[in-house]
């Protein structure tokens, strides 16, 4: 795998100036009929063994092309902030917009690189990671984003004899940094770790390309090719992802047709509803001020169908919250900035940090609801969202959050009689549009659309729970209720 890097091949000067003028202005063009395009951003992993010259190649690829449109990014250790967020949450966050490029060091490769350099591996932790990294790359690719990935290459005596002639001019000393001296010690293993890595995640889609790095023509013209190939690469096919962990734990059988056959009877007593709503809403306050809480955030993610009462119930849980740690997202048709970027990408700029409280009033579920149903995207698209959310949600719960997800269910003539009863009220005309009345009309759609998603992404770490609205103080104690066991569950109240 890195025999050809560690030859450590050369180019003249001469050679390398001829290339640089072609490469130079090949890229430019191939940058801006990127971004004319705009169908696809391109995502540029750098990775390598330090004191490899990654840096300088990266300021020469912003040299040679317009950096106006290139976003460059360098990720360390996370800081306190980023650690109360999933993992991925800071990646996600840096996405570049269709048309655009973005070079990123220090990736979500590093847990996979590191966990390689061991002296003792562990197989199963490689495999699994890997296997993360994977499938957040399928995603990527599958949404619009293109992945190059660079491994920066050289021998051990090249790298050792290019520090020490960086270290003996004042004018280039500063690029050397400490881990670049440390590589000697344990490169053998640093190899090692590049080849985990690099076996386990090269494809078609989203490939390695090993730079030779000991010389500085060689390696920049490696480079440059790379990034060039990627710009007029067409669009490559991404495999139909494999079953995530979450995918497994969702509980499929006996749930084909859970609304159908839902009873909308229960009703309960006005005097009843205060007494209970006080006592849930106590329960609530007191659980989310437990200092047990800071370790946890709560993500609550609200559907149902039009005139159920999610605004109401929404409503009776955040008048149990502080008001400055939680967020209301009323989520409607993605904006032009959102669809730039992968479908998953808005929600997760809402997730909430430790501590928090995110309330979702409709969802990221509205892909396999009215995209699917309104033919808004692709079949292809909502068929492998249902992969995408499990894993979505599946990272929030591994990383502490209180996953919690309610379909408000309504009988069609509750609805009917709610409709008219907002057209002639002169306060509620607002929460009733032509968009409800046509909705109501492709009811069966919209039920099926809704029983698939529930049998397809109910899952044990992020269940659903449905709730029939009819009577509307029922179904907000029993939203109410859920949240509140749930939550003491988690915090060990119990």
């Amino acid at each position: 795998m890195f025999a050809e890097a560690e030859a450590d091949p050369t180019l003249s000067r001469e050679a390398f100036k001829k290339e640089e003028t072609r490469l130079r202005t090949a890229l430019v063009k191939s940058q801006y009929a990127q971004l004319q395009a705009g169908e696809r951003a391109l995502l540029i992993v750098i990775a390598g063994i330090d004191g490899a010259g990654k840096g300088a190649t990266v300021n020469l690829l912003n040299e040679w092309m317009d950096p106006r449109h290139i976003l460059t990014q360098g990720f360390g250790a996370p800081d306190e902030l980023e650690r109360q967020y999933p993992p991925l949450w800071r990646y996600w966050n840096a996405l570049p917009a269709k048309g655009r490029t973005a070079i990123v060091f220090g990736s979500w490769y590093a847990p996979l690189l590191f966990e390689g350099a061991r002296k003792r591996p562990d197989t199963d932790r490689l495999d699994a990671l890997a296997a993360s990294i994977r499938r957040f790359e399928d995603q990527l690719s599958a949404n619009g984003v293109q992945i190059l990935k660079l491994w920066f290459h050289l021998s051990p005596e090249a790298q050792k004899t290019r520090s020490k002639r960086l270290l003996a001019s004042p004018e280039t000393a500063w690029q050397v940094l400490p881990e670049d001296l440390l590589v000697q010690k344990h490169f053998d293993r640093l190899r090692e770790s590049g080849h985990h890595a690099i076996s386990r995640t090269d494809r078609p889609h989203a490939p390695w390309v090993v730079i030779p790095s000991a010389d500085d023509n060689m390696r920049a013209v490696t480079a440059a090719r790379a990034v060039l190939h990627a710009l007029r690469r067409g669009a490559v096919r991404v495999p139909a992802p494999s079953p995530t962990p979450a995918d497994a734990g969702a509980r499929r059988s006996g749930r084909r047709d859970v609304l159908g056959k839902l009873d909308y009877r229960g009703s309960i007593d006005k005097d009843d509803y205060e007494d209970r709503l006080g006592v849930l809403q106590g329960r609530l306050a007191r659980a989310l001020r437990d200092p047990a809480f800071r370790q946890r955030a709560l993500v609550l993610a609200f559907e149902g169908q039009d005139a159920a009462g999610k605004g109401g119930a929404i409503r009776r849980v955040t008048q149990a919250l502080d008001a400055r740690r939680y967020e209301i997202t009323p989520v409607s048709a993605p904006s032009p900035h959102e669809l730039l970027r992968p479908y998953l990408w808005r929600f997760w700029r809402r997730v909430p940090r430790q501590g928090r409280v995110a309330i979702f009033d409709r969802s990221w579920y509205g892909r396999v609801l009215v995209e699917r149903v309104e033919d808004l995207t692709p079949a292809a698209a909502w068929k492998r969202a249902y992969g995408e959310i499990n894993d979505f949600e599946s990272q929030l719960v591994g990383h502490g959050a209180i996953v919690l997800k309610f379909w408000l269910a309504i009988s069609r003539e509750e609805q009917l009689k709610r409709f008219r009863e907002r057209e002639k009220s002169p306060y509620k005309t607002f929460k009733i549009t032509q968009d409800d009345w046509r909705n109501r009309r492709k009811w069966p759609a919209y039920l099926g659309a809704a029983n698939e998603m529930i049998a397809r992404t109910d899952t044990l770490a992020a269940p659903w729970r449905i709730v029939a609205t009819d009577d509307k103080r029922l179904a907000r104690l029993q939203v109410l209720e859920h949240i509140v066991e749930r939550v003491e569950k988690a915090l060990g109240r119990e």
